[in-house]
């Protein structure tokens, strides 16, 4: 195991951890791995800025790793449907529509986005 990937591991790791102390101290009703993403976003920008990347590679390599096994992670997801069919089935329409509703959303968000971002003379 190359030394790069512990590193990069430790700050996914310490990030999520971070995150999670946040909304636990806040009472923000944000999962605490996605704060976790967020500080993780500013500690690498602000060692971008400072012009240190060796950080960031370590996080980069240790995230490319995680990656190409993410499809593990959705065992999980995929064993909490079939337990919870039942209440699902119950609740198809609301279910179905929260889903739509959120996809839909986000594309219309992410779309905004690039096009905001694609304009002359943005900083991207």
């Amino acid at each position: 195991m190359p030394p790069g990937l512990v590193v990069g591991l430790t700050w996914l790791v310490v990030c999520q951890l971070a995150g999670e102390v946040l909304v636990r101290l806040t009472a923000v009703p944000v999962p605490g791995p996605v704060v976790g993403m967020v500080v993780l976003l500013l500690a690498l920008e602000v060692r971008r800025r400072r012009g240190r990347d060796t950080e960031q590679d370590a996080a980069v390599l240790a995230a490319d790793g995680l990656l190409r096994h993410l499809q593990l992670l959705f065992v999980p997801a995929g064993v909490g449907v079939v337990a919870y069919l039942g209440a699902l089935r119950q609740d198809a329409v609301p279910v179905v529509v929260a889903v739509a509703g959120s996809w839909l959303l986000g594309l219309v968000v992410i779309g905004w986005t690039t096009r905001v971002l694609e304009r002359p003379g943005s900083r991207a």
